[in-house]
């Protein structure tokens, strides 16, 4: 009799989750098999679910998985049985187009991604090609590292594209956004945060956070912004950062989807501001931020809902009723 292993799984998309059980596979030679503690929900799971973005149906969304390894393949070298890891959302890079070969597997033109292409964290259990996979920091609770996983590493991205860039204002103040402004407030950068129309629990949890300021999207800062970095999937966010950011500025927009982007005057992008966006991650970004992170004081908001609830996660996110990041719980084994 085979084994099975419970999931959370979307069969079309625009339909909720619903609970379903698999057989319990086996590594290939590359692979762990891991056992899922807690999964991080993501606003790109619910572009999965809504069809917003390339996915294989059925799938089992979630990519800010971190698990214990409970089997590997004979190839597998640089972990061990028992051992925590993490599992992003690049799940594999064919290391063969013009974009692995340059440094830049993000890119990849025949790329795996967890969650969209191969099933992921909505899970008790799930299978990660090990290459792709991350040593955690003790430091974190399985719970806390969970939203490391994306929120945490694209946010990283996303400030590694602003460069040095002393004064930065975040708008969206959500679970990446959180994460990052205390990764910048500890680096010595000065920290604006924008926020919905009236949300002031978003605000005040930007000024606890240590952010300088925190007023609505809408608003002009305290100062021009060296850069800007959007969270938000929201297009007509990117022509009011234009106006924040001074002359040679940079709007750098971090999410894998968004809304059209509206017109907006030439004059609002000249003096050489830059529209840049964020594609996916690479596994250098994943090392460096969790050095980073082994090292930075974050504080990682969460609120945790059992697997079977994850459709109740999803529709929390959507609302904007959460204050940092919804982490799914599977039950016990």
């Amino acid at each position: 009799m085979s084994v099975t292993f419970q999931v959370m799984q979307v069969d079309r998309p625009g339909e909720p989750l619903h609970a379903a059980e698999r057989a319990l596979p086996h590594p290939d030679a590359n692979q762990m098999l891991v056992a899922i503690s807690a999964c991080g929900v993501c606003r790109t799971d619910l572009h999965v679910v809504d069809g917003e973005i390339m996915a294989h149906y059925p799938i089992v969304p979630g990519h800010e998985i971190v698990g214990r390894v409970i089997a590997m393949g004979g190839a597998v070298k640089d972990f061990a049985i028992g051992q925590r890891v993490g599992i992003p959302w690049l799940g594999h890079s064919c290391g063969q187009c013009r974009y692995c070969r340059e440094g830049q597997e993000n890119l990849c033109d025949h790329p795996e991604f967890t969650g969209a292409t191969r099933d992921g964290g909505y899970a008790s259990h799930v299978v990660a090609d090990a290459h792709y996979c991350f040593a955690l920091p003790d430091r974190y609770s399985d719970v806390e590292a969970a939203p490391l996983l994306c929120a945490g590493l694209i946010g990283w991205r996303s400030l590694r594209m602003a460069g040095d860039a002393p004064v930065i204002g975040l708008y969206g103040f959500g679970a990446a956004a959180h994460i990052l402004a205390q990764i910048a407030v500890w680096q010595g950068r000065t920290v604006y945060a924008f926020t919905r129309d009236g949300d002031d629990r978003a605000q005040a949890l930007a000024l606890s956070l240590g952010c300088a300021w925190a007023g609505a999207s809408t608003d002009m800062p305290p100062q021009q912004l060296d850069a800007a970095l959007i969270f938000a999937p929201v297009g007509a966010l990117v022509p009011l950062a234009l106006k924040a950011v001074r002359k040679g500025g940079r709007v750098i927009c971090g999410g894998i989807h968004m809304s059209d982007i509206p017109a907006f005057p030439y004059a609002d992008l000249w003096g050489e501001r830059q529209i840049v966006s964020v594609a996916n991650l690479t596994r250098e970004d994943g090392v460096s931020f969790f050095a980073m992170a082994g090292q930075a004081p974050l504080h990682v908001l969460t609120k945790t809902y059992p697997l079977a609830q994850a459709n109740q996660a999803l529709a929390d996110l959507r609302s904007g009723a959460l204050s940092g990041a919804a982490v799914l719980v599977p039950p016990a084994s």
